[in-house]
């Protein structure tokens, strides 16, 4: 076999194995806390939390249908992977596709997130701030003292 082939799908493999992996554990909702704007939502107080996690479950409700699309997609990928011979537009598509529904499904929360945000306090958008900013890897200035 190809030395090429067999190390371009060992690479796609990882990726894909990663990808599952990080679909999955985002599915059940173990999220490193405090590292993404979903996450920020812990942060919140109560009444507030309450109605951003709302939020967020009635989107992953109504994008249950292209969450799994998305889920197919990858092990549509997988399975063309496993063949004799590689079929590398249909493998593209089928990434492309998996892509597609990971873009689409985050659009739709971070649209939330918005909407949330400007319905919100500026001591709630702080906090969805200082996520993002953990997130880009930089940690929020301290918070200055007051005299």
């Amino acid at each position: 076999m190809n030395p090429r082939l067999v190390a371009a799908s060992l690479v796609l493999n990882v990726f894909l194995i990663g990808a599952v992996a990080g679909g999955a554990s985002w599915m059940i909702g173990k999220s490193n806390p405090g590292f993404s704007l979903e996450s920020a939502g812990g942060r919140l107080p109560a009444a507030d939390r309450k109605i951003f996690r709302q939020a967020l479950r009635e989107v992953r409700r109504e994008s249950r249908d292209v969450v799994l699309d998305g889920q197919a997609a990858r092990r549509e990928a997988a399975n063309l992977l496993q063949q004799p011979t590689l079929d590398s537009n249909a493998l593209a598509a089928a990434l492309e596709r998996a892509r597609n529904a990971d873009v689409t499904v985050r659009t739709r929360l971070e649209q939330r997130i918005i909407e949330f945000a400007a319905s919100g306090s500026p001591e709630d958008r702080k906090l969805l701030a200082d996520a993002l900013l953990r997130r880009a890897g930089r940690q929020p200035p301290p918070a200055k003292k007051s005299p």
